[in-house]
């Protein structure tokens, strides 16, 4: 196998159609356009869970949520677990970390007293960190900004916006106070072109996670007012969060979760998500942050071109999970509807031309990335994992046997303090969670509480607007797709040890590196 470098760029709560659907003509995205035109697109990408942790957890452990259990963020990834970074390692590579993980580490293996344990920002076992840009810390970016001359604010107040006037309170559209070269995004793509400069004589694996646009939302000057939100469509929705709410409980209890207004940080009674001239401003300066981080997208394909890397680089971007945006009245991502869990995914392999430009209509999942990424540096998966590599589709095919649906799931339940569903609904801890099947046509929600199923067909309501399972015109599709989910996840329970079987001539099914 010929020595590959591999770049894994992960934004942080990106939807998909702002890359490949209806809010993409109002985005201006001209370098992941670019890399679009020389790479291939996944059309129907979706993550498997959220929020950060856990996403993550699927993301570089190729495992759904199910098998590595880390569900929420907080919630420990047990040691036991392999990952990407483990796996790279076993082929030789060193993995680079820019960004974070959002890793809770498994409190068995260290000191109660261990800092780890006090953050669910922690780095995934496997990784070196060459530099930390995590959202609750940020040291690094915040010395950075010191050595430039900021006069710094409490970091609780880094993500407010500073009104111009000081005799006005400042609204969501003002500027960050730092400057557009100064940004987090800025701070972390400058480090990483810094850091790689010298390793252009090496193969390398490196993942480069980007914070923006996860909210606060806050931008720079010239991406706090890029765009307009009288020019944006509004969200897709029923016509009142009342008819939002009586679709199900779970709506009912978690739409507000969080609320619009807990989007942006410092402007109090500044916002109103009542009405469309305040959701249309939050929306736009989304927006906004998306083209700073495209920005400096463009500044990495740049770095490689120029070093002369592009075409020995496999490069994979891809985001974390969605957010709703406003539609169904909803913003985040813990929710139900697909905006929560549809994401770009964009892969360029420079050894497979034949692929270039081309768009991915098949369904594929956030777990089949680690094992693409591990057969591009020529390493078998490991048996146990939920995904499977989409290197075929690189190569312009498509595999016969290839999935038919995607399942994502959520767990809504807090340990330490219980979610309003929770209690409204009298449920245990590990019966608040949630499992989706999403074909093509028909999507299945099925919860673990006593709690009615949600049913859509999505080829006449694509945006998820009526809940057919209480239909009897549709009990024996409900009934199709409860079995093929439970099969679905009886097929993928965890597999670790449960191929292999201790006998005389010692274990069967055992295969060491």
């Amino acid at each position: 196998m010929p020595e590959r470098k591999v770049l894994f760029i992960v934004i942080d709560q990106l939807r998909a159609d702002c890359i490949t659907g209806a809010l993409a003509a109002h985005v201006a995205t001209p370098n992941i356009d670019a890399l679009r035109a020389e790479a291939v697109t996944f059309a129907n990408h979706f993550s498997v869970t959220n929020p950060c942790g856990p996403s993550r957890a699927s993301l570089l452990t190729g495992l759904y949520a199910m098998n590595h259990r880390s569900v929420r963020n907080g919630t420990p990834l047990s040691a036991g677990i392999t990952n990407i970074a483990l796996e790279m390692r076993k082929s030789g590579y060193d993995p680079l970390l820019f960004g974070y993980t959002d890793t809770s580490h498994d409190p068995r293996t260290g000191h109660p007293n261990d800092p780890r344990l006090a953050s669910y920002e922690g780095v995934l076992p496997g990784f070196r960190e060459i530099v930390e840009m995590c959202l609750e810390q940020s040291f690094p970016w915040r010395a950075w900004l010191k050595a430039k001359g900021y006069e710094l604010p409490d970091y609780s107040r880094f993500y407010e916006p500073v009104s111009p006037d000081p005799g006005r309170a400042a609204r969501p559209d003002d500027p960050a106070f730092y400057k557009a070269e100064d940004s987090d995004t800025a701070f972390l793509t400058t480090r990483f072109i810094e850091e790689m400069a010298v390793r252009t004589d090496q193969r390398w694996f490196t993942l480069l996670t980007y914070i923006r646009p996860h909210p606060p939302l806050v931008a720079p000057e010239p991406y706090n007012r890029m765009y307009r939100g009288a020019d944006l469509p509004l969200p897709d929705r029923l016509p009142s969060p009342a008819d939002e709410e009586a679709m199900h409980p779970f709506v009912r209890a978690h739409r507000q979760r969080p609320p619009m207004e807990a989007c942006v940080k410092g402007c109090d009674g500044q916002i109103d998500s009542r009405r469309d001239e305040d959701v249309q401003m939050l929306r736009a300066i989304y927006l906004g942050l998306i083209t700073e981080v495209d920005h400096h997208v463009g500044r990495v394909i740049r770095f490689l071109k120029d070093s002369g890397q592009y075409d020995d680089t496999l490069i994979v971007l891809t985001a974390d999970h969605g957010e709703m945006l406003g539609d169904h009245h909803m913003w985040g991502k813990q929710h139900v509807f697909d905006p929560s869990y549809r994401v770009p995914l964009i892969i360029r392999d420079p050894h497979q031309p034949q692929g270039f430009g081309q768009t991915v209509d098949a369904l594929t999942e956030s777990t089949d990335l680690m094992p693409t990424i591990l057969d591009h540096v020529g390493r078998n998966a490991p048996h146990m994992l939920d995904g499977r590599a989409l290197t075929p589709f690189l190569r312009g095919e498509t595999p016969a046997d290839w999935r038919d649906a995607v399942m994502m799931e959520l767990d809504f339940g807090e340990p330490d303090m219980p979610t309003a569903l929770q209690t409204l609904q009298d449920i245990p801890l590990n019966a608040a969670n949630l499992a989706i099947l999403h074909e093509r046509r028909w999507k299945l929600v099925h919860f673990g509480a006593d709690l009615p199923p949600l049913l859509f067909d999505l080829e006449s309501d694509p945006h998820e607007m009526k809940n057919l399972a209480e239909d009897p015109a549709y009990a024996g599709e409900l009934l199709r797709m409860t079995r093929k989910l439970l099969s679905h996840r009886m097929r993928h329970a965890d597999r670790t040890l449960s191929t292999m079987k201790v006998q005389a001539g010692g274990v069967y099914g055992y295969f060491p590196d």
